[in-house]
C-alpha cells in the first residue's frame, strides 16, 4: 500500500460531495464505522460530544456507514444522514456508505485496518463503532473496539491535541 498518512486520502460525503482529508492537515481525527440498527447506535451521542468539546482544539469526528454486520445500516446515505441527525444530533461528517472488509472495503480502511490492526494481529473490522484515532501528522495512533465507549477516548484525544 502506498499511502503513508490519512492525508493521501479522500472519501464521498454523505451528500455525495468530495470530501479530502490532505486539505485537513495537523488536525486530529476520530474515524469510525457506524450503523444505524446496531446495539452500539447510541455511541453517535458519544462522538457528537467528543465532536462538539474538541472541535475547536483541532478534532474531526468522521463516521462512515457500513451495512456490512448483519445488514444494520441498509437504508440509503439520504435515510442515514436523517437518522443521524433527527436522533443524535450528529453534527460531524458523515460519508457515503462503504464497505470496510473484503474485497470491495474501501481503500482508507483498508490502509486503516493495516496500520493498526485489532487483537491478535487480525486486521478485520470485527464490528460497527470500531474507531482509529488519527494524530496531527496523518498516522494512526490508536484502534478502539466496539465496545469501546467514546467518552474513553478522551485522554488518547487530549495527549494527541497536546502533541
Amino acid at each position: 500500500m502506498s499511502a503513508k498518512t490519512l492525508y493521501d486520502f479522500s472519501a464521498t460525503s454523505i451528500q455525495g460531495k468530495p470530501a479530502d482529508f490532505g486539505a485537513q492537515r495537523g488536525k486530529v481525527f476520530v474515524i469510525v464505522n457506524t450503523a444505524s440498527k446496531c446495539g452500539f447506535t447510541p455511541q453517535f451521542a458519544g462522538l457528537e460530544k467528543l465532536a462538539a468539546d474538541y472541535k475547536a482544539r483541532g478534532l474531526e469526528v468522521v463516521g462512515f456507514p457500513c451495512n456490512q454486520f448483519l445488514s444494520q445500516d441498509p437504508g440509503s446515505n439520504e435515510e442515514i444522514e436523517s437518522f443521524c441527525q433527527l436522533n443524535y444530533g450528529v453534527s460531524f461528517p458523515m460519508m457515503a456508505k462503504v464497505d470496510v472488509n473484503g474485497a470491495s472495503a474501501d481503500p482508507l480502511w483498508k490502509w486503516l485496518k493495516s496500520e493498526k490492526p485489532g487483537m491478535l494481529g487480525i486486521e478485520a473490522i470485527k464490528w460497527n463503532f470500531t474507531k482509529f484515532l488519527v494524530g496531527k501528522d496523518g498516522k494512526v495512533i490508536k484502534r478502539f473496539a466496539p465496545n469501546d465507549e467514546p467518552d474513553s477516548m478522551r485522554a488518547d484525544i487530549e495527549a494527541a491535541l497536546a502533541a
